[in-house]
């Protein structure tokens, strides 16, 4: 069986959706150069991922891909995914605040006990636990005076 280039893609992704796709069709199908992009993802770009599959199921899978792509599988329902509520997006820009001024985005490409400390996360985490301490102290002598 000689192998055919059936489509080139830009993104290991959309390449494995489609491979996927014409393999539920009964069209068996490869995706290649999955290592080499893997190991450097600018390659994705420069290259493309193939699809490679049996020259008999060339046109087939060609225009398969050509219908989809031009929208004749989608469902009448849509794909809208809907909005995110408010609260999960002002917790998760909270968490993504704390982590900022932390130093939780600082030098991540580093395994912790090689990483400097941060002194800004410390700092902070001192000043918030001195600011609780004291909210604790003044709240007992205001309920309870001496």
């Amino acid at each position: 069986m000689s192998l055919v280039e059936i489509a080139r893609f830009q993104d290991v992704y959309e390449a494995d959706l489609a491979a996927a796709f014409l393999e539920s069709h009964g069209i068996r199908v490869f995706v290649t150069e999955r290592h080499q992009t893997t190991i450097d993802p600018l390659m994705q770009r420069a290259l493309g991922i193939r699809i490679m599959g049996a020259e008999s199921s060339l046109e087939e899978a060609r225009a398969l891909l050509s219908r989809a792509q031009a929208g004749e599988f989608a469902e009448p329902d849509g794909d809208d995914i809907g909005g995110t509520p408010a609260t999960t997006r002002a917790a998760t820009t909270l968490m993504a605040l704390v982590a900022f001024a932390t130093g939780g985005f600082w030098g991540t490409s580093l395994p912790r006990r090689l990483r400097a400390p941060s002194w800004q996360g410390m700092l902070l985490s001192a000043l918030i636990f001195f600011a609780a301490f004291v909210v604790l102290i003044v709240r007992k002598l205001i309920l309870d005076p001496p």
